[in-house]
Protein backbone atom coordinates (compact mmCIF):
# COMPACT_ATOMS: atom_id res chain seq x y z
CA UNK A 1 0.00 0.00 0.00
CA UNK A 2 2.65 2.10 0.64
CA UNK A 3 4.17 1.44 -2.91
CA UNK A 4 0.79 2.65 -4.08
CA UNK A 5 0.88 6.12 -2.17
CA UNK A 6 4.23 7.08 -4.40
CA UNK A 7 2.23 7.31 -7.35
CA UNK A 8 -0.13 10.24 -8.67
CA UNK A 9 -3.50 9.75 -7.73
CA UNK A 10 -5.78 10.50 -11.20
CA UNK A 11 -8.90 9.82 -12.28
CA UNK A 12 -9.85 6.79 -14.64
CA UNK A 13 -10.08 9.41 -17.75
CA UNK A 14 -6.73 10.67 -16.93
CA UNK A 15 -5.12 7.39 -16.50
CA UNK A 16 -6.39 6.32 -19.47
CA UNK A 17 -5.17 9.38 -21.47
CA UNK A 18 -1.41 8.97 -19.69
CA UNK A 19 -1.15 5.23 -20.74
CA UNK A 20 -2.02 5.97 -24.19
CA UNK A 21 1.09 8.97 -24.05
CA UNK A 22 3.23 6.25 -22.72
CA UNK A 23 2.40 3.82 -25.82
CA UNK A 24 3.66 6.78 -28.30
CA UNK A 25 0.00 7.62 -29.28
CA UNK A 26 -0.27 11.23 -30.67
CA UNK A 27 -3.18 10.79 -32.82
CA UNK A 28 -6.59 9.53 -31.97
CA UNK A 29 -9.65 9.30 -33.91
CA UNK A 30 -13.20 9.00 -31.96
CA UNK A 31 -16.91 11.07 -31.35
CA UNK A 32 -17.86 12.03 -28.35
CA UNK A 33 -20.90 10.88 -26.51
CA UNK A 34 -22.37 10.94 -22.88
CA UNK A 35 -20.59 7.54 -21.80
CA UNK A 36 -17.61 8.80 -22.82
CA UNK A 37 -17.51 12.49 -22.10
CA UNK A 38 -15.12 11.91 -18.64
CA UNK A 39 -12.73 10.99 -20.81
CA UNK A 40 -13.36 14.55 -23.55
CA UNK A 41 -12.86 16.27 -20.42
CA UNK A 42 -9.49 15.01 -19.82
CA UNK A 43 -8.16 15.18 -23.00
CA UNK A 44 -7.29 18.79 -22.61
CA UNK A 45 -4.62 17.81 -20.11
CA UNK A 46 -2.46 15.71 -22.82
CA UNK A 47 -0.53 16.07 -25.69
CA UNK A 48 -2.60 14.05 -28.14
CA UNK A 49 -4.47 15.03 -31.19
CA UNK A 50 -7.78 14.39 -31.03
CA UNK A 51 -9.79 13.62 -34.91
CA UNK A 52 -13.25 14.52 -35.09
CA UNK A 53 -14.65 12.28 -37.36
CA UNK A 54 -18.20 12.56 -38.75
CA UNK A 55 -19.50 8.86 -37.92
CA UNK A 56 -17.82 6.80 -35.42
CA UNK A 57 -16.91 3.85 -38.30
CA UNK A 58 -15.19 6.41 -40.02
CA UNK A 59 -12.96 6.74 -36.46
CA UNK A 60 -11.96 3.00 -37.03
CA UNK A 61 -11.23 3.32 -40.75
CA UNK A 62 -8.93 5.70 -40.01
CA UNK A 63 -7.00 4.15 -36.94
CA UNK A 64 -7.07 1.09 -39.03
CA UNK A 65 -5.33 3.56 -42.30
CA UNK A 66 -3.26 4.96 -39.42
CA UNK A 67 -1.57 1.08 -38.41
CA UNK A 68 -1.64 -0.09 -42.24
CA UNK A 69 0.35 3.30 -43.21
CA UNK A 70 2.40 3.92 -40.00
CA UNK A 71 3.00 -0.07 -38.92
CA UNK A 72 2.02 1.18 -35.71
CA UNK A 73 -1.18 0.84 -33.50
CA UNK A 74 -3.54 2.81 -34.60
CA UNK A 75 -6.22 4.20 -32.04
CA UNK A 76 -10.21 5.00 -32.36
CA UNK A 77 -12.77 5.88 -29.55
CA UNK A 78 -16.38 6.08 -29.15
CA UNK A 79 -19.42 6.47 -26.99
CA UNK A 80 -21.66 3.71 -25.76
CA UNK A 81 -24.98 2.11 -27.25
CA UNK A 82 -24.87 3.45 -31.28
CA UNK A 83 -21.47 5.14 -31.00
CA UNK A 84 -19.45 1.38 -29.97
CA UNK A 85 -21.62 -0.74 -32.33
CA UNK A 86 -21.21 1.87 -35.95
CA UNK A 87 -17.57 1.11 -35.13
CA UNK A 88 -17.92 -2.71 -35.81
CA UNK A 89 -17.84 -2.57 -39.59
CA UNK A 90 -13.92 -1.11 -39.09
CA UNK A 91 -13.01 -3.83 -36.64
CA UNK A 92 -14.22 -6.78 -38.62
CA UNK A 93 -12.00 -4.82 -41.41
CA UNK A 94 -8.98 -4.88 -39.27
CA UNK A 95 -9.47 -8.39 -37.88
CA UNK A 96 -9.53 -9.79 -41.41
CA UNK A 97 -6.70 -8.33 -42.61
CA UNK A 98 -4.51 -8.73 -39.45
CA UNK A 99 -4.45 -4.79 -38.63
CA UNK A 100 -3.51 -3.30 -35.08
CA UNK A 101 -5.80 -1.15 -33.55
CA UNK A 102 -7.27 -0.31 -30.06
CA UNK A 103 -10.62 0.66 -29.97
CA UNK A 104 -11.44 2.56 -26.61
CA UNK A 105 -15.63 2.98 -25.72
CA UNK A 106 -17.24 4.45 -23.06
CA UNK A 107 -19.84 2.21 -21.57
CA UNK A 108 -22.87 3.11 -18.63
CA UNK A 109 -21.88 2.90 -15.03
CA UNK A 110 -21.40 -0.37 -13.86
CA UNK A 111 -24.23 -0.37 -11.09
CA UNK A 112 -26.73 -0.33 -13.98
CA UNK A 113 -24.86 -2.76 -16.56
CA UNK A 114 -27.50 -5.36 -17.67
CA UNK A 115 -30.47 -3.19 -17.05
CA UNK A 116 -30.94 -1.87 -20.43
CA UNK A 117 -29.71 1.48 -19.33
CA UNK A 118 -29.70 4.35 -21.82
CA UNK A 119 -27.39 3.65 -24.55
CA UNK A 120 -26.20 0.37 -23.53
CA UNK A 121 -24.69 -2.44 -25.39
CA UNK A 122 -22.88 -5.46 -24.57
CA UNK A 123 -20.23 -4.10 -27.07
CA UNK A 124 -17.70 -6.91 -25.58
CA UNK A 125 -20.18 -9.65 -26.40
CA UNK A 126 -20.61 -8.15 -30.04
CA UNK A 127 -17.55 -8.00 -31.40
CA UNK A 128 -15.74 -11.27 -29.31
CA UNK A 129 -15.75 -13.13 -32.74
CA UNK A 130 -13.92 -9.89 -34.54
CA UNK A 131 -11.65 -8.90 -32.06
CA UNK A 132 -8.53 -10.27 -30.95
CA UNK A 133 -9.23 -10.10 -27.31
CA UNK A 134 -11.55 -7.39 -25.51
CA UNK A 135 -12.11 -6.17 -22.48
CA UNK A 136 -14.77 -4.82 -19.77
CA UNK A 137 -13.48 -2.38 -17.35
CA UNK A 138 -15.41 -1.40 -14.13
CA UNK A 139 -12.63 -0.08 -11.72
CA UNK A 140 -10.08 2.97 -12.19
CA UNK A 141 -7.18 1.14 -10.98
CA UNK A 142 -7.55 -1.80 -13.91
CA UNK A 143 -7.41 0.93 -17.28
CA UNK A 144 -3.18 1.50 -17.30
CA UNK A 145 -3.13 -2.64 -16.74
CA UNK A 146 -5.48 -3.11 -18.98
CA UNK A 147 -4.95 -1.11 -21.87
CA UNK A 148 -1.40 -1.95 -21.86
CA UNK A 149 -2.30 -5.30 -22.30
CA UNK A 150 -4.66 -4.53 -25.05
CA UNK A 151 -1.81 -2.94 -27.12
CA UNK A 152 0.28 -5.46 -26.49
CA UNK A 153 -1.93 -7.76 -27.61
CA UNK A 154 -2.77 -6.11 -30.71
CA UNK A 155 0.50 -5.71 -31.75
CA UNK A 156 2.25 -8.92 -31.10
CA UNK A 157 2.00 -12.53 -33.00
CA UNK A 158 -0.59 -12.18 -35.69
CA UNK A 159 -1.81 -8.26 -35.56
CA UNK A 160 -5.45 -7.46 -34.81
CA UNK A 161 -7.91 -5.03 -33.41
CA UNK A 162 -8.17 -5.40 -29.26
CA UNK A 163 -11.54 -3.48 -27.69
CA UNK A 164 -11.54 -1.57 -24.58
CA UNK A 165 -14.41 -0.92 -22.70
CA UNK A 166 -14.51 1.46 -19.68
CA UNK A 167 -17.46 2.02 -17.74
CA UNK A 168 -18.15 5.66 -16.74
CA UNK A 169 -17.78 5.71 -13.40
CA UNK A 170 -14.35 4.11 -13.95
CA UNK A 171 -13.85 6.58 -15.60
CA UNK A 172 -14.60 9.63 -12.99
CA UNK A 173 -12.87 7.34 -10.07
CA UNK A 174 -9.58 8.10 -8.58
CA UNK A 175 -6.73 5.70 -8.32
CA UNK A 176 -3.15 5.45 -8.05
CA UNK A 177 -0.98 5.71 -11.34
CA UNK A 178 2.43 4.10 -12.46
CA UNK A 179 2.59 3.81 -16.40
CA UNK A 180 6.14 1.53 -15.79
CA UNK A 181 3.98 -0.37 -12.82
CA UNK A 182 0.94 -1.44 -15.29
CA UNK A 183 3.22 -3.18 -17.83
CA UNK A 184 1.99 -6.53 -18.73
CA UNK A 185 3.94 -9.66 -18.16
CA UNK A 186 6.37 -10.53 -21.59
CA UNK A 187 3.92 -12.00 -24.30
CA UNK A 188 4.16 -15.84 -24.34
CA UNK A 189 6.33 -16.15 -27.48
CA UNK A 190 4.89 -17.03 -30.75
CA UNK A 191 6.10 -21.22 -31.98
CA UNK A 192 9.05 -21.29 -33.97
CA UNK A 193 10.42 -24.68 -35.41
CA UNK A 194 13.89 -24.84 -34.82
CA UNK A 195 16.36 -25.40 -37.61
CA UNK A 196 17.44 -28.74 -36.44
CA UNK A 197 13.83 -29.88 -36.46
CA UNK A 198 12.78 -32.28 -39.49
CA UNK A 199 10.30 -29.91 -41.14
CA UNK A 200 13.25 -27.54 -41.97
CA UNK A 201 15.25 -30.40 -43.31
CA UNK A 202 12.02 -31.13 -45.05
CA UNK A 203 11.54 -27.67 -46.85
CA UNK A 204 15.56 -27.53 -47.62
CA UNK A 205 14.57 -31.23 -49.56
CA UNK A 206 11.58 -29.91 -51.90
CA UNK A 207 13.15 -26.63 -52.17
CA UNK A 208 15.99 -28.60 -53.62
CA UNK A 209 14.14 -30.59 -55.68
CA UNK A 210 11.75 -28.11 -57.29
CA UNK A 211 12.13 -27.07 -60.98
CA UNK A 212 8.94 -24.83 -61.19
CA UNK A 213 9.08 -22.88 -57.99
CA UNK A 214 6.41 -20.22 -57.07
CA UNK A 215 6.85 -17.62 -54.07
CA UNK A 216 3.31 -16.19 -52.76
CA UNK A 217 3.68 -13.39 -51.16
CA UNK A 218 1.60 -12.06 -48.70
CA UNK A 219 0.79 -9.31 -45.97
CA UNK A 220 2.75 -10.91 -43.72
CA UNK A 221 5.49 -9.80 -45.53
CA UNK A 222 5.04 -6.47 -44.76
CA UNK A 223 3.76 -7.12 -41.10
CA UNK A 224 6.92 -9.33 -40.49
CA UNK A 225 8.99 -6.65 -41.93
CA UNK A 226 11.07 -9.67 -43.87
CA UNK A 227 10.80 -8.13 -47.33
CA UNK A 228 14.59 -8.35 -47.29
CA UNK A 229 14.46 -11.94 -46.94
CA UNK A 230 12.37 -12.21 -49.44
CA UNK A 231 14.12 -10.68 -51.97
CA UNK A 232 17.67 -12.25 -51.10
CA UNK A 233 15.93 -15.72 -51.43
CA UNK A 234 13.97 -15.56 -54.52
CA UNK A 235 17.15 -13.89 -55.81
CA UNK A 236 19.42 -16.85 -54.48
CA UNK A 237 17.04 -19.41 -55.99
CA UNK A 238 15.63 -17.27 -59.41
CA UNK A 239 12.13 -17.95 -57.85
CA UNK A 240 8.92 -15.79 -59.37
CA UNK A 241 6.92 -14.11 -56.87
CA UNK A 242 3.34 -13.70 -57.31
CA UNK A 243 1.46 -11.42 -54.68
CA UNK A 244 -1.97 -11.34 -53.08
CA UNK A 245 -4.21 -8.28 -53.46
CA UNK A 246 -2.63 -7.13 -49.65
CA UNK A 247 0.79 -8.25 -50.62
CA UNK A 248 1.28 -5.86 -53.29
CA UNK A 249 4.34 -3.65 -52.61
CA UNK A 250 5.67 -6.16 -50.30
CA UNK A 251 7.70 -7.54 -53.11
CA UNK A 252 8.93 -4.65 -55.33
CA UNK A 253 6.71 -4.52 -59.23
CA UNK A 254 10.01 -3.57 -60.53
CA UNK A 255 11.64 -6.66 -59.54
CA UNK A 256 12.56 -9.01 -62.70
CA UNK A 257 11.22 -11.71 -60.74
CA UNK A 258 7.70 -10.07 -59.70
CA UNK A 259 5.13 -12.01 -61.90
CA UNK A 260 1.86 -9.33 -60.47
CA UNK A 261 -1.22 -10.36 -59.25
CA UNK A 262 -2.52 -13.53 -58.55
CA UNK A 263 -6.42 -14.82 -57.98
CA UNK A 264 -9.49 -13.78 -59.47
CA UNK A 265 -8.07 -10.94 -61.36
CA UNK A 266 -4.83 -11.60 -61.57
CA UNK A 267 -2.95 -11.39 -64.39
CA UNK A 268 -3.73 -14.21 -66.39
CA UNK A 269 0.37 -15.58 -66.48
CA UNK A 270 0.35 -15.76 -62.89
CA UNK A 271 -2.45 -18.42 -62.22
CA UNK A 272 -1.04 -20.28 -65.12
CA UNK A 273 2.12 -19.86 -63.27
CA UNK A 274 0.87 -21.57 -59.98
CA UNK A 275 -1.35 -24.43 -61.84
CA UNK A 276 2.31 -25.59 -63.47
CA UNK A 277 4.02 -24.77 -60.41
CA UNK A 278 5.60 -28.11 -58.48
CA UNK A 279 6.56 -26.50 -55.38
CA UNK A 280 4.21 -23.38 -53.76
CA UNK A 281 6.14 -20.98 -50.82
CA UNK A 282 3.64 -19.51 -49.44
CA UNK A 283 4.92 -16.39 -47.30
CA UNK A 284 2.42 -14.74 -45.10
CA UNK A 285 -0.46 -15.52 -47.09
CA UNK A 286 -3.68 -17.41 -45.92
CA UNK A 287 -5.05 -19.29 -48.96
CA UNK A 288 -7.89 -17.06 -49.52
CA UNK A 289 -10.26 -18.29 -51.55
CA UNK A 290 -10.29 -15.25 -53.78
CA UNK A 291 -6.89 -16.49 -54.49
CA UNK A 292 -6.93 -20.30 -54.62
CA UNK A 293 -10.40 -20.50 -56.81
CA UNK A 294 -11.53 -24.23 -56.76
CA UNK A 295 -9.71 -25.55 -54.41
CA UNK A 296 -9.92 -29.21 -55.40
CA UNK A 297 -8.26 -28.02 -58.82
CA UNK A 298 -5.72 -25.75 -57.35
CA UNK A 299 -2.07 -25.97 -58.15
CA UNK A 300 -2.70 -30.12 -58.81
CA UNK A 301 1.18 -30.78 -59.02
CA UNK A 302 2.83 -29.04 -56.47
CA UNK A 303 4.26 -29.72 -53.30
CA UNK A 304 3.36 -26.92 -50.82
CA UNK A 305 5.65 -24.62 -48.26
CA UNK A 306 3.45 -22.97 -45.87
CA UNK A 307 5.09 -20.20 -43.75
CA UNK A 308 2.50 -18.48 -41.27
CA UNK A 309 3.01 -17.35 -37.33
CA UNK A 310 -0.84 -17.92 -37.14
CA UNK A 311 -1.07 -22.15 -36.14
CA UNK A 312 -4.55 -21.87 -37.44
CA UNK A 313 -4.05 -21.01 -40.50
CA UNK A 314 -2.11 -23.92 -41.74
CA UNK A 315 -3.96 -26.64 -43.87
CA UNK A 316 -7.33 -24.70 -43.20
CA UNK A 317 -7.97 -24.42 -46.57
CA UNK A 318 -4.62 -25.81 -48.08
CA UNK A 319 -3.30 -29.03 -47.22
CA UNK A 320 0.30 -28.47 -47.13
CA UNK A 321 3.41 -30.39 -47.09
CA UNK A 322 5.58 -28.59 -44.58
CA UNK A 323 4.57 -26.14 -42.27
CA UNK A 324 7.02 -23.73 -40.99
CA UNK A 325 5.55 -22.06 -37.63
CA UNK A 326 6.64 -18.52 -36.52
CA UNK A 327 7.95 -14.91 -37.72
CA UNK A 328 8.29 -14.88 -41.17
CA UNK A 329 11.50 -12.91 -40.90
CA UNK A 330 12.49 -14.97 -38.12
CA UNK A 331 11.65 -18.08 -40.16
CA UNK A 332 13.46 -16.93 -43.32
CA UNK A 333 16.50 -15.90 -41.55
CA UNK A 334 17.07 -19.28 -40.30
CA UNK A 335 16.46 -20.65 -43.78
CA UNK A 336 18.31 -18.43 -46.00
CA UNK A 337 22.01 -20.11 -44.90
CA UNK A 338 20.68 -23.60 -44.97
CA UNK A 339 20.12 -23.31 -48.98
CA UNK A 340 23.49 -23.10 -50.13
CA UNK A 341 25.70 -20.73 -52.02
CA UNK A 342 23.73 -20.33 -54.67
CA UNK A 343 24.96 -17.71 -57.48
CA UNK A 344 22.49 -14.58 -57.55
CA UNK A 345 21.79 -14.11 -61.34
CA UNK A 346 22.92 -10.94 -62.42
CA UNK A 347 19.60 -8.08 -62.74
CA UNK A 348 18.50 -8.39 -66.26
CA UNK A 349 15.91 -5.61 -66.07
CA UNK A 350 15.65 -2.24 -67.27
CA UNK A 351 13.52 0.06 -64.94
CA UNK A 352 12.87 2.90 -66.81
CA UNK A 353 11.89 0.96 -69.80
CA UNK A 354 10.55 -1.35 -67.83
CA UNK A 355 11.78 -4.25 -69.86
CA UNK A 356 14.25 -6.60 -69.67
CA UNK A 357 17.37 -6.90 -71.59
CA UNK A 358 18.51 -10.40 -71.35
CA UNK A 359 16.90 -13.95 -71.40
CA UNK A 360 15.53 -14.78 -68.50
CA UNK A 361 18.30 -16.88 -66.49
CA UNK A 362 16.44 -20.39 -66.00
CA UNK A 363 14.04 -22.31 -68.24
CA UNK A 364 11.05 -21.96 -65.75
CA UNK A 365 11.64 -18.07 -65.88
CA UNK A 366 11.37 -18.58 -69.73
CA UNK A 367 8.06 -20.65 -70.13
CA UNK A 368 6.75 -17.98 -67.68
CA UNK A 369 8.20 -15.05 -69.67
CA UNK A 370 6.53 -16.69 -73.02
CA UNK A 371 3.09 -16.70 -70.96
CA UNK A 372 2.78 -12.80 -70.55
CA UNK A 373 2.64 -12.70 -74.49
CA UNK A 374 -0.73 -14.05 -74.02
CA UNK A 375 -2.49 -11.40 -71.60
CA UNK A 376 -4.72 -9.30 -73.19
CA UNK A 377 -5.33 -7.39 -69.20
CA UNK A 378 -2.50 -4.19 -70.83
CA UNK A 379 -4.59 -3.71 -73.98
CA UNK A 380 -6.57 -0.84 -72.84
CA UNK A 381 -4.12 1.16 -71.73
CA UNK A 382 -1.97 0.41 -75.01
CA UNK A 383 -4.90 1.35 -77.26
CA UNK A 384 -4.70 4.97 -79.15
CA UNK A 385 -7.45 7.44 -77.78
CA UNK A 386 -10.46 6.26 -79.08
CA UNK A 387 -12.75 8.81 -77.26
CA UNK A 388 -13.87 6.62 -74.76
CA UNK A 389 -12.12 7.26 -71.01
CA UNK A 390 -11.25 3.95 -69.06
CA UNK A 391 -10.70 3.35 -65.74
CA UNK A 392 -7.43 1.76 -66.17
CA UNK A 393 -6.63 4.88 -68.12
CA UNK A 394 -7.11 6.83 -65.12
CA UNK A 395 -5.20 4.29 -62.63
CA UNK A 396 -2.35 4.26 -65.02
CA UNK A 397 -1.89 7.78 -64.95
CA UNK A 398 -1.84 8.54 -61.87
CA UNK A 399 0.91 5.80 -61.51
CA UNK A 400 2.76 7.27 -64.67
CA UNK A 401 2.18 11.27 -63.21
CA UNK A 402 4.00 9.57 -59.61
CA UNK A 403 6.67 7.87 -61.18
CA UNK A 404 7.60 10.78 -63.93
CA UNK A 405 7.73 13.25 -61.07
CA UNK A 406 9.85 11.29 -58.69
CA UNK A 407 6.99 11.16 -55.75
CA UNK A 408 6.44 7.42 -56.48
CA UNK A 409 8.18 6.01 -53.00
CA UNK A 410 6.11 9.02 -51.27
CA UNK A 411 2.62 8.00 -52.57
CA UNK A 412 0.33 6.26 -50.67
CA UNK A 413 -2.98 4.90 -52.70
CA UNK A 414 -6.51 4.40 -50.55
CA UNK A 415 -8.61 2.33 -52.48
CA UNK A 416 -12.14 1.22 -51.68
CA UNK A 417 -13.64 -1.95 -52.49
CA UNK A 418 -14.90 -2.85 -56.06
CA UNK A 419 -13.92 -3.02 -59.81
CA UNK A 420 -11.83 0.36 -59.12
CA UNK A 421 -9.96 -1.81 -56.20
CA UNK A 422 -8.98 -4.34 -58.97
CA UNK A 423 -7.97 -2.27 -61.95
CA UNK A 424 -5.94 -0.31 -58.80
CA UNK A 425 -4.47 -3.45 -58.28
CA UNK A 426 -3.81 -4.29 -62.09
CA UNK A 427 -2.51 -0.59 -63.20
CA UNK A 428 -0.79 0.27 -60.65
CA UNK A 429 2.98 -0.61 -60.23
CA UNK A 430 3.66 -1.01 -55.94
CA UNK A 431 6.95 -0.81 -55.51
CA UNK A 432 6.98 0.03 -51.73
CA UNK A 433 5.25 -1.79 -48.82
CA UNK A 434 2.30 0.27 -47.60
CA UNK A 435 1.81 1.70 -50.45
CA UNK A 436 -1.35 0.47 -50.94
CA UNK A 437 -4.12 0.08 -48.64
CA UNK A 438 -7.31 -1.87 -49.45
CA UNK A 439 -9.94 -3.76 -47.49
CA UNK A 440 -9.10 -7.25 -48.54
CA UNK A 441 -10.79 -10.02 -46.44
CA UNK A 442 -13.89 -8.26 -45.18
CA UNK A 443 -14.27 -6.47 -48.88
CA UNK A 444 -15.36 -3.14 -46.86
CA UNK A 445 -17.23 -0.23 -49.10
CA UNK A 446 -16.95 3.42 -47.13
CA UNK A 447 -13.37 2.34 -46.70
CA UNK A 448 -11.32 4.57 -48.82
CA UNK A 449 -12.25 8.01 -47.61
CA UNK A 450 -11.69 7.48 -43.97
CA UNK A 451 -8.72 5.12 -44.07
CA UNK A 452 -6.64 7.72 -46.43
CA UNK A 453 -7.25 10.15 -43.76
CA UNK A 454 -5.33 7.71 -40.81
CA UNK A 455 -2.62 7.38 -43.64
CA UNK A 456 -2.47 11.05 -44.00
CA UNK A 457 -2.52 11.61 -40.21
CA UNK A 458 0.30 9.09 -39.62
CA UNK A 459 2.79 9.76 -43.54
CA UNK A 460 1.92 13.85 -43.62
CA UNK A 461 4.38 14.23 -45.86
CA UNK A 462 3.56 11.80 -48.57
CA UNK A 463 1.01 11.99 -51.15
CA UNK A 464 -2.21 10.12 -50.53
CA UNK A 465 -4.65 9.28 -52.62
CA UNK A 466 -8.02 8.03 -52.55
CA UNK A 467 -9.31 5.72 -55.45
CA UNK A 468 -12.95 5.14 -54.51
CA UNK A 469 -16.06 4.03 -56.80
CA UNK A 470 -19.25 6.38 -56.84
CA UNK A 471 -21.49 3.76 -54.83
CA UNK A 472 -18.19 3.03 -52.10
CA UNK A 473 -17.46 7.03 -51.80
CA UNK A 474 -21.16 8.17 -51.18
CA UNK A 475 -20.88 5.79 -47.84
CA UNK A 476 -18.52 7.55 -45.90
CA UNK A 477 -18.78 11.22 -48.14
CA UNK A 478 -19.22 12.75 -45.00
CA UNK A 479 -15.64 12.34 -43.58
CA UNK A 480 -14.82 15.35 -46.89
CA UNK A 481 -15.53 17.67 -43.84
CA UNK A 482 -12.64 15.88 -41.64
CA UNK A 483 -10.02 16.19 -44.17
CA UNK A 484 -11.35 20.02 -44.26
CA UNK A 485 -11.48 20.40 -40.37
CA UNK A 486 -8.02 18.91 -40.39
CA UNK A 487 -6.51 20.67 -43.00
CA UNK A 488 -5.21 17.48 -44.99
CA UNK A 489 -4.20 17.57 -48.66
CA UNK A 490 -5.78 14.02 -49.48
CA UNK A 491 -6.45 13.94 -53.67
CA UNK A 492 -9.59 12.48 -54.36
CA UNK A 493 -10.32 10.15 -57.78
CA UNK A 494 -13.93 9.13 -57.94
CA UNK A 495 -14.20 6.16 -60.46
CA UNK A 496 -17.51 7.43 -61.49
CA UNK A 497 -19.46 4.84 -63.86
CA UNK A 498 -23.15 5.16 -63.02
CA UNK A 499 -23.20 1.56 -61.18
CA UNK A 500 -22.41 -1.10 -58.48
CA UNK A 501 -19.50 -1.62 -61.43
CA UNK A 502 -18.75 -5.20 -60.05
CA UNK A 503 -22.20 -6.11 -59.04
CA UNK A 504 -23.46 -5.25 -62.14
CA UNK A 505 -20.32 -6.94 -63.96
CA UNK A 506 -21.76 -10.36 -62.14
CA UNK A 507 -25.10 -9.32 -63.06
CA UNK A 508 -24.03 -9.65 -66.44
CA UNK A 509 -21.90 -12.24 -66.65
CA UNK A 510 -24.39 -14.96 -64.24
CA UNK A 511 -27.88 -12.92 -64.22
CA UNK A 512 -28.69 -12.47 -67.45
CA UNK A 513 -27.71 -9.02 -67.68
CA UNK A 514 -30.50 -7.85 -65.01
CA UNK A 515 -29.05 -5.14 -63.71
CA UNK A 516 -31.20 -5.29 -60.10
CA UNK A 517 -29.89 -2.50 -58.12
CA UNK A 518 -26.79 -1.96 -59.64
CA UNK A 519 -27.50 1.22 -61.38
CA UNK A 520 -26.99 4.39 -58.79
CA UNK A 521 -27.81 8.07 -58.89
CA UNK A 522 -25.03 10.01 -57.73
CA UNK A 523 -24.92 13.58 -56.35
CA UNK A 524 -22.31 15.98 -58.45
CA UNK A 525 -19.22 15.25 -56.79
CA UNK A 526 -17.69 18.41 -57.69
CA UNK A 527 -20.41 20.40 -56.05
CA UNK A 528 -20.39 17.90 -53.15
CA UNK A 529 -16.64 18.42 -52.57
CA UNK A 530 -17.21 22.12 -52.94
CA UNK A 531 -19.98 22.09 -50.27
CA UNK A 532 -17.47 20.78 -47.96
CA UNK A 533 -14.27 23.91 -48.92
CA UNK A 534 -12.33 21.12 -51.07
CA UNK A 535 -11.72 22.14 -55.01
CA UNK A 536 -12.08 19.77 -57.51
CA UNK A 537 -12.53 18.93 -61.07
CA UNK A 538 -14.79 16.44 -63.58
CA UNK A 539 -12.77 14.38 -66.38
CA UNK A 540 -14.08 12.62 -69.24
CA UNK A 541 -11.82 12.83 -71.68
CA UNK A 542 -8.10 11.15 -71.32
CA UNK A 543 -6.19 13.47 -73.24
CA UNK A 544 -7.34 15.42 -69.44
CA UNK A 545 -6.54 12.56 -66.85
CA UNK A 546 -2.77 13.65 -66.42
CA UNK A 547 -2.86 17.55 -66.63
CA UNK A 548 -5.64 17.12 -63.58
CA UNK A 549 -4.22 14.88 -61.60
CA UNK A 550 -0.78 16.99 -61.71
CA UNK A 551 -2.61 19.78 -60.57
CA UNK A 552 -4.46 17.94 -57.74
CA UNK A 553 -1.12 16.75 -56.14
CA UNK A 554 0.67 19.62 -56.63
CA UNK A 555 -2.32 21.68 -54.97
CA UNK A 556 -1.54 21.60 -51.67
CA UNK A 557 -4.61 21.14 -50.43
CA UNK A 558 -7.34 18.35 -50.63
CA UNK A 559 -8.50 18.00 -54.34
CA UNK A 560 -11.16 15.98 -55.69
CA UNK A 561 -11.28 14.52 -59.41
CA UNK A 562 -15.02 12.78 -60.77
CA UNK A 563 -13.97 10.59 -63.64
CA UNK A 564 -16.61 10.03 -65.79
CA UNK A 565 -15.64 6.55 -67.41
CA UNK A 566 -17.19 3.78 -69.51
CA UNK A 567 -20.42 2.70 -67.75
CA UNK A 568 -19.93 -1.14 -68.80
CA UNK A 569 -16.36 -2.01 -68.80
CA UNK A 570 -15.50 -4.83 -66.69
CA UNK A 571 -12.38 -6.22 -64.72
CA UNK A 572 -10.24 -8.82 -66.56
CA UNK A 573 -9.03 -11.51 -66.15
CA UNK A 574 -11.89 -12.66 -64.01
CA UNK A 575 -12.67 -16.04 -62.55
CA UNK A 576 -15.44 -17.22 -62.49
CA UNK A 577 -17.59 -18.94 -58.98
CA UNK A 578 -16.49 -22.52 -58.88
CA UNK A 579 -13.54 -22.44 -61.55
CA UNK A 580 -10.06 -23.61 -61.27
CA UNK A 581 -7.12 -20.37 -61.22
CA UNK A 582 -6.56 -21.43 -64.87
CA UNK A 583 -10.03 -21.29 -65.77
CA UNK A 584 -10.27 -17.26 -66.50
CA UNK A 585 -12.65 -15.56 -68.87
CA UNK A 586 -10.84 -12.89 -70.45
CA UNK A 587 -12.16 -9.55 -72.00
CA UNK A 588 -14.36 -10.63 -75.36
CA UNK A 589 -11.85 -10.50 -78.46
CA UNK A 590 -14.42 -8.21 -79.94
CA UNK A 591 -15.48 -5.88 -77.19
CA UNK A 592 -17.88 -3.32 -78.39
CA UNK A 593 -16.02 -0.46 -75.75
CA UNK A 594 -12.66 -1.02 -77.33
CA UNK A 595 -14.05 0.50 -80.89
CA UNK A 596 -13.25 3.50 -82.06
CA UNK A 597 -16.31 5.94 -81.11
CA UNK A 598 -17.56 7.84 -84.14
CA UNK A 599 -17.58 11.58 -84.17
CA UNK A 600 -20.65 12.79 -82.83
Amino acid sequence: MAEQNQYPQLTGAEILWATLVGEGITTVFGYPGGAILPIYDALRKFPIHHVLVRHEQGASHMADGYARASGQVGVCMATSGPGATNLVTGIATAMLDSIPIVCITGQVSSKVLGSDAFQEVDITGITLPITKHNFLVTRAEDIAATVRKAFQVARSGRPGPVLVDITKDAQQAMAAFSFEAAEPAPARPHPMLKTETNAFTDAIELIRAAKRPVILAGHGIVESGAREQVIAFAEKLQVPVASTLLGLGAFPTYHPLSLGMMGMHGESWVNESIQQSDLLLAFGMRFDDRVTGNLALYAPNAKKIHIDIDPSEVNKNVKVNVALIGDLKKVLDALLPMLGDSPVAEDTWDRANEKSYGEPPTEWLREIDAMKGTASVRDIINLPDNGHLYAAHVINDIWREALDAGRLAQTVIVTDVGQHQMWEAQYYKHDAPRSLITSGGLGTMGFALPAAIGAKAACPEKDVWVIAGDGGFQMTASELSTIVQEGYAINIAVINNGFLGMVRQWQEAFYDKNYSASPILSPDFVMLAAAHGIDGATVSKRKDVTPTVTKARTSGKAFLINFQVEKEDGVYPMIAPGAALHEMVRRPTKDPLLETAEDE
